[in-house]
């Protein structure tokens, strides 16, 4: 699994957008029990941080020492430095399976086994990620063209399996279920420039040229940016892992 995170660990942990209630609410519906949930290259922490208000324990993995650094610290939530393919996670023992914005880099077949190894009796996996964001008509095409045009090459292969919503990724999963969801957060210029400086394209370009092309885009849009709702389309799907 690659590690593009942990050189921009602070910013990601400021600046990545959470999830809506609705979509933890949703996957709630589809567990049976709540004693166990394993959060999957939780990085941050973030759903991790939300599954404890709702399980007894909570097992959250990344291969970032310096994204775990970040994370929230509560008393039922172990973090442990581990790729997702191969974890130290007690067989059988889990009742929810969760992974943010991180599957495209996982190695599948491995990680398919592993979840059959931890899971309980009808435990669930549940797997999301996000598009590009909306801001408004104005700001929109040129967010579009720096994703698409100005960070092309920059990408890792595996961010257009996120893009293409995990369509090319099968987990072997009972009941599998895809549904929409959306979050909305009100943010700053400060704010967007925060965010795309986490892109790993953006680290990449900066690495490759020694300049930083987010610093044009903003200058770019000072004139037309009037905040408001910032929204990212959500996708997640729920299967009952089969063991």
């Amino acid at each position: 699994m690659k590690d593009n995170f942990s050189s921009q660990s602070k910013l990601y942990a400021k600046f990545r957008p959470h999830y809506p209630a609705a979509l933890y609410d949703h996957v709630y519906s589809k567990v049976k029990s709540f004693q166990t949930a394993w959060d999957c290259g939780t990085g941050n922490g973030q759903v991790a941080s939300v599954l404890s208000d709702k399980f007894d324990q909570v097992i959250a993995s990344d291969i970032s020492k310096n994204q775990l650094a970040q994370a929230q610290q509560k008393s039922n939530i172990e973090y442990i430095v581990s790729p997702a393919e191969h974890t130290s996670i007690e067989g059988s023992s889990v009742d929810l399976i969760t992974v943010a914005q991180a599957l495209h880099w996982f190695d599948v077949p491995a990680f398919i086994k592993e979840t059959q190894r931890v899971a309980s009796k009808d435990a669930v996996l549940a797997y999301w990620g996000y598009g590009l964001l909306s801001i408004s008509a104005e700001v929109d095409p040129i967010i579009k063209e720096f994703h698409d045009d100005a960070m092309n090459g920059y990408w890792d292969p595996e961010r257009y399996i996120l893009t293409n919503e995990y369509k090319a990724i099968d987990l072997d999963l009972a009941d599998l279920e895809l549904k929409y969801f959306k979050h909305e957060v009100k943010w700053s210029l400060a704010d967007l420039e925060g965010y795309l400086n986490t892109w790993s394209s953006v680290r990449k370009y900066i690495e490759r040229n020694n300049t930083n092309l987010v610093n044009d885009i903003i200058d770019k849009l000072r004139d037309k940016w009037q905040g408001g709702t910032i929204t990212f389309p959500l996708f997640v799907y729920t299967g009952t892992i089969k063991n």
